[in-house]
C-alpha cells in the first residue's frame, strides 16, 4: 500500500513538472517578446521626436542618468528577484525596457529602417533556431557557456579600449563578428540554463513565474546584443 502511494505521488509530481514546464517558457517568450516591442516602440518614438533626441544626446546629465539607470535596473533585478514581488519586478523590467529603447533611438539616425529592419529579422531567426537548439539539445552546454562568458568579458575589455584608446574601425569589425558568435552561443546556453531552473518548479506559482521573468530578461539581453552586433557588421558601409 505504501509502495502504490509512492508511486501515485511520483506520477503526480511528474505530471505536474510536465505541464508547468511548457507554461513557463511560454512566459519566459512572452515576456521576452513584450519587453522587444516596448524598446522597439520607445527607440522608434524617440527618433522621431527632435526635442527628445537633442535633450537625450547632449544633455550628458541625462545620458549618464539612463546608463547608470539601466545598469542599477539589471543589478536590481537580478540580485533582488526573490525579495520583490512579481508585479514589482515586471514594473521594473518594463521601465528598463523603455530606458534602453531611448538609448537604442540612435540607431535609426545612423542606419536606414530598412537596414534596421532586415537585421532585425535576420536575429529574430538566429535567435529562434539557437534557442530551439539550446531546449531540445541532450548536450551540456555548460562548459561552453562558461568560456562564452569569458569572451563576453574579453570583448567588454575590447571595446572599451578601441573606442577611448585605439579608436579602430577594422577592430570594431573584429569585435562585432568575435561578438556575434558570442551571443549566438550563449542564446543557446542561457535557454538550456533557464530550462533546467524552470524544471525544478513544479507549479506555476509566484516564485516560478519570478524565474521565467529572470530568464526573460537574460534572453532579451541576448537578443538586444546580437541584434546591435549583426547591424553593426551589415550596416558598416552606411
Amino acid at each position: 500500500m505504501e509502495i502504490q502511494e509512492l508511486e501515485r505521488m511520483i506520477r503526480e509530481k511528474e505530471g505536474s513538472l510536465s505541464l508547468a514546464l511548457p507554461v513557463l517558457m511560454r512566459k519566459v517568450y512572452l515576456w521576452m517578446t513584450l519587453a522587444l516591442v516596448i524598446t522597439a516602440v520607445t527607440a522608434y518614438g524617440v527618433a522621431t521626436s527632435p526635442n527628445l533626441m537633442m535633450a537625450i544626446y547632449t544633455n550628458k546629465a541625462i545620458m549618464w542618468g539612463l546608463i547608470l539607470g539601466e545598469l542599477a535596473l539589471v543589478i536590481g533585478i537580478t540580485s533582488a528577484i526573490r525579495r520583490l514581488s512579481l508585479t514589482t519586478a515586471t514594473l521594473l523590467f518594463i521601465l528598463f525596457s523603455v530606458i534602453n529603447g531611448a538609448m537604442l533611438s540612435s540607431i535609426f539616425a545612423v542606419y536606414s529602417s530598412m537596414l534596421i529592419t532586415k537585421v532585425f529579422l535576420i536575429t529574430a531567426g538566429t535567435f529562434g533556431v539557437m534557442a530551439l537548439y539550446g531546449y531540445t539539445t541532450k548536450r551540456d552546454l555548460s562548459s561552453i557557456g562558461r568560456l562564452l562568458f569569458m569572451g563576453l568579458i574579453g570583448i567588454i575589455i575590447a571595446t572599451v579600449v578601441n573606442v577611448f584608446f585605439v579608436k579602430s574601425p577594422g577592430m570594431d569589425l573584429i569585435i562585432s563578428y568575435i561578438g556575434v558568435l558570442i551571443f549566438v552561443g550563449l542564446t543557446a546556453w542561457d535557454t538550456q540554463k533557464i530550462k533546467q531552473m524552470l524544471a525544478m518548479h513544479t507549479d506555476v506559482d509566484e516564485s516560478a513565474q519570478k524565474t521565467a521573468l529572470l530568464g526573460a530578461l537574460t534572453l532579451y539581453l541576448d537578443f538586444i546584443n546580437l541584434f546591435l552586433y549583426l547591424l553593426r557588421i551589415f550596416g558598416r558601409n552606411e
